[in-house]
């Protein structure tokens, strides 16, 4: 309410020094045909002046404001996966019981297209992602978490991470499982209903990480080729990815 009653008192203001101007122009000159025709004129410029403005030079600011944004967003995602996101999808990956199958959709190549991505993507979706919690013990990954628990609020600490929802619910989801895991006293006798929820949890991880690193990868690919050749060779999906150039 307090912002309409100031852009309604900015908008008096605008209209009386407008009409004040006027009224000085006509004691000077006393010419109203003048003034009349001037008005008329420039009501009829005033649309295409609106849309030229406010429509497309605005959103011609805006789009380079975004790719600004989206180009310091994506340094951003690029130190989780070198911190904490590659590493984490490796452990995850452990938990996979269909990883031989699944993988096959997760080995990017370097002439792989946007239309390549985008499938990867839509198969993620339908990934079949059943973790094996009875042989892999969760203690591992909740002291990793735990360890990088620090790292996960600095980013949600990042203001801009607020404009890209799908890293933000990862980092929630994130944090979900690992207060999960810490707040369990036994982590290695779990109920059939406990067991299957925890397991949600994971799913839930496995998919949004993926999908993130998909887009990661994707962008290394169009903007930083070397970044791109570094991340095709530590593939934690890749079973033959070796660091060193061959």
């Amino acid at each position: 309410m307090k912002q309409m009653n100031w852009l309604m008192l900015l908008g008096v203001c605008f209209l009386g020094t407008s009409c004040a101007v006027y009224s000085f122009h006509y004691m000077i000159f006393g010419d109203s045909y003048f003034i009349f025709k001037y008005l008329v004129a420039q009501l009829g410029f005033l649309p295409l002046n609106v849309f030229l403005v406010t429509i497309v030079l605005n959103q011609l600011m805006s789009r380079r404001d975004k790719r600004v944004r989206m180009q310091k967003l994506n340094m951003i995602i690029g130190a989780f996966f070198s911190d904490l996101g590659s590493e984490l999808l490796g452990n995850l990956s452990r938990y996979d019981q269909n990883l031989a199958q699944n993988r096959k959709n997760l080995v990017p190549e370097n002439k792989w297209s946007s239309q390549d991505f985008a499938q990867a993507r839509k198969n993620v979706a339908d990934l079949d992602f059943n973790p094996n919690l009875q042989e892999n013990s969760l203690h591992g990954l909740h002291d990793y978490l735990s360890g990088k628990r620090q790292h996960l609020l600095s980013f949600l600490e990042n203001p801009s991470l607020l404009e890209h929802e799908h890293f933000t619910d990862l980092i929630w989801a994130i944090f979900h499982l690992q207060d999960e895991l810490a707040l369990r006293s036994d982590l290695y006798n779990l109920s059939e209903p406990d067991t299957a929820h925890l397991s949600g949890d994971l799913k839930r991880i496995y998919q949004l990480l993926i999908i993130q690193w998909l887009d990661y990868m994707q962008h290394m690919q169009s903007s930083y080729p070397y970044l791109y050749s570094l991340a095709l060779r530590t593939n934690p999906f890749d079973n033959e990815a070796r660091v060193e150039v061959s």
